[in-house]
C-alpha cells in the first residue's frame, strides 16, 4: 500500500513538472523541425538514393538477354548445280549439294560483360547523390521556415505574459485607489460617483485580463500542436537575453546557400554525364544458341551454337550537340550564381534594415525608462493631491491609466527588440 502512495505521488510530482516545464525558443524550434510531418521525407529521400545506386552499381554485372525468332524466306542461298556436275566428271561419284530450308528459327541466350562505359555509371552515381543532397538542402529550406512561425508565437506569448504581469499591477494600483477613496466618502470629502469610476477601470482591468488569458491559451495551443510539445498555461516560455552579439556576425549560413551550392554540383555531375556518353564503350560477350540452320548453313535441322568475342561501340552522333549542351549547363550554373547573389544582396539589406530598427528600438527603450519615472512621480503626486483635496479622482485614474500604458509600451518595445535580433539571426542562420 506504501509503495502504491509513493507511486502516485512520484507520478502527480512527474505532472506538475512536466506542465511546469521551462521552455526556450531555441528548443521549440528544435521540437518542431522534429514533430513537422516534412521531416520523414529525409527517410524517404535516402531510400530512393540507395536504389539508384544499387541499380546503377548492376551495370557492371552481366547483363543477359533471350531472343528468339521464326522466319521464313522467299529465296534462300543456293550453290549452282552446274559446279555439282563439274565436281562429279572428276571425281566420277554422284556429287549434289544440299539446299536450306525457306522457314528458319533461332533462339539465342546471350551474355555481356561490360569492361569500359567511358565513365556512364560512375557518371550516374554522381549523379544520383548531387541529386540526393539537392533534394536534402530543399527540404532544409522549407524546415527553416518554420523558426519563423515558431517565433511568432513564441514571442506573441511572451508579449501577452507581459501585458497579463501589467495588468496585474494595474490591477493592484486600482484596488489601492479603491480603498483610499472609500476612506474619502467616509470622511466626505469624495462622493460615490468617484468610486464608481474606480470599480469600471477594475472591470476593464478584469475583462482585460480574461481576454489576454484567453489569447494566451490559444497561442499556446498553437505552439503545442506546432512542436508536439503539451504547452499549457503552467508552461513557463524563457525569455531570451538580448544578445546584440549577433550584429557583429558576418558570415550568412541560411540553407539557401547550400542549396544553390547542390543545384551547381548537380550540374556539374549532369557535365561529366554528358562527356562520357559520348565515348566509347567496350564489352565482351557470348552467345548460345540453337536453331535450324546452325552457323553452319549447308547442314539440315537443328544444331546448337555459340559465339563469343570483344564489342566495341561509339556513338559518334552524339558529339554534334555536346558543345551546345554544355553551354546550356553553364549557362544553367550562371543563372543559379545571379540567383545566389540576389539572395544575398536582399538578404543583407534586410539584415541591416533590422540592425537600424534595433539601434531605434534602444533608444526608444531608454526613454520608455525615463517616462515610466515620470510617470511614477506624477500618479504619486496626483495621489497626494487627492488627498488633500486639490485633484481628482479621475486624475487619478488618468495618470494610473497612462503609467500602466508606458509599462506596456516598454513591454512591446523589449519584445519588439528580442524578435528584431532573432529575426538577424534567422536571416544568417546563426
Amino acid at each position: 500500500m506504501k509503495k502504491q502512495i509513493l507511486f502516485i505521488l512520484l507520478a502527480i510530482v512527474g505532472s506538475l513538472s512536466l506542465n511546469a516545464q521551462s521552455l526556450t525558443i531555441e528548443t521549440c524550434q528544435e521540437k518542431a523541425k522534429a514533430n513537422y510531418p516534412l521531416v520523414k521525407q529525409y527517410g524517404l529521400i535516402e531510400q530512393t538514393a540507395q536504389y539508384n545506386i544499387s541499380n546503377a552499381n548492376k551495370g557492371y554485372l552481366p547483363q543477359l538477354t533471350l531472343s528468339a525468332k521464326a522466319t521464313y524466306q522467299s529465296a534462300v542461298t543456293e550453290i549452282p548445280s552446274s559446279l555439282g556436275d563439274v565436281l562429279s566428271k572428276l571425281t566420277g561419284k554422284p556429287f549434289s549439294f544440299p539446299s536450306l530450308a525457306k522457314d528458319q528459327y533461332q533462339a539465342v541466350l546471350e551474355a555481356s560483360q561490360l569492361i569500359w562505359d567511358g565513365g556512364v555509371i560512375s557518371s550516374q552515381k554522381k549523379i544520383t547523390n548531387a541529386g540526393t543532397l539537392l533534394e536534402k538542402q530543399k527540404l532544409e529550406v522549407d524546415l527553416y521556415a518554420l523558426n519563423d512561425r515558431v517565433n511568432q508565437l513564441f514571442f506573441g506569448i511572451l508579449l501577452l505574459d507581459q501585458q497579463l504581469n501589467q495588468n496585474t499591477i494595474l490591477k493592484n494600483d486600482l484596488t489601492v485607489n479603491f480603498n483610499k477613496v472609500s476612506a474619502l466618502i467616509k470622511n466626505g470629502i469624495a462622493y460615490q460617483a468617484d468610486l464608481d469610476a474606480i470599480s469600471v477601470e477594475q472591470i476593464n482591468s478584469n475583462q482585460r485580463e480574461s481576454d489576454i488569458k484567453n489569447s494566451i491559451k490559444t497561442y499556446s495551443i498553437m505552439l503545442s500542436a506546432l512542436t508536439g510539445l503539451n504547452i499549457t498555461d503552467q508552461t513557463v516560455l524563457t525569455k531570451p537575453e538580448i544578445d546584440l552579439s549577433v550584429l557583429k556576425e558576418d558570415t550568412n549560413h541560411r540553407p539557401e546557400l547550400g542549396l544553390f551550392d547542390a543545384q551547381n554540383k548537380l550540374f556539374e555531375s549532369q557535365k561529366s554525364l554528358l562527356t562520357a556518353s559520348n565515348l566509347p564503350k567496350i564489352g565482351a560477350f557470348v552467345q548460345g544458341g540453337y536453331g535450324q540452320p546452325g552457323l553452319n548453313m549447308f547442314t539440315t535441322g537443328f544444331s546448337p551454337f555459340y559465339i563469343g568475342g570483344i564489342r566495341f561501340s561509339w556513338n559518334i552522333s552524339g558529339l554534334y550537340s555536346q558543345k551546345n549542351n554544355m553551354n546550356k549547363l553553364d549557362l544553367s550554373k550562371k543563372t543559379v550564381d545571379v540567383q545566389k547573389e540576389t539572395f544575398l544582396f536582399n538578404n543583407n539589406l534586410i539584415t541591416k534594415q533590422e540592425q537600424n530598427d534595433i539601434e531605434k528600438l534602444q533608444l526608444t527603450l531608454t526613454n520608455d525608462e525615463e517616462i515610466i519615472r515620470l510617470r511614477e512621480n506624477i500618479k504619486k503626486a496626483t495621489s497626494s493631491k487627492l488627498d488633500n483635496g486639490t485633484a481628482t479622482v479621475n486624475d487619478l485614474v488618468r495618470d494610473t491609466d497612462a503609467e500602466n500604458q508606458a509599462r506596456q509600451l516598454k513591454s512591446l518595445h523589449e519584445i519588439q527588440l528580442l524578435m528584431t535580433i532573432y529575426q538577424i539571426k534567422s536571416n544568417i542562420n546563426n
